[in-house]
């Protein structure tokens, strides 16, 4: 038997619910970085191309700086710069889905 008690849960009185879950987005944090890994050049550049693509649909402005890569890489850098902390956010959380 255990020892334990059960405290009730405390409504917020910001929101008035009684959990929260989220990200906190600071202004000036529109960069995200991406490393990417596979067996060649060619399938790294091919999975940047996916995240360009996405990059793109959450922002049309988005800029994009790529660390040079040797023909025998298997890592690849990349670093996305978005005009909004809730567009980096966006990204990274729509690129979960390619990362599987």
């Amino acid at each position: 038997m255990s020892n334990q008690t059960c405290v009730e849960n405390e409504v917020c009185e910001a929101c008035g619910c009684a959990g929260e879950i989220g990200f906190i987005i600071r202004e000036g944090d529109d960069v995200a970085e991406v490393s990417l890994f596979g067996a060649d050049k060619a399938h790294l550049e091919g999975k940047l191309a996916e995240y360009i693509s996405l990059a793109k649909q959450v922002c049309a402005n988005v800029e994009y700086e790529v660390a040079p890569v040797a023909d025998n890489a298997t890592e690849l850098h990349a670093r996305f710069k978005f005009e909004v902390s809730a567009e980096k956010l966006i990204f990274e959380l729509k690129t979960r889905a390619l990362a599987r």
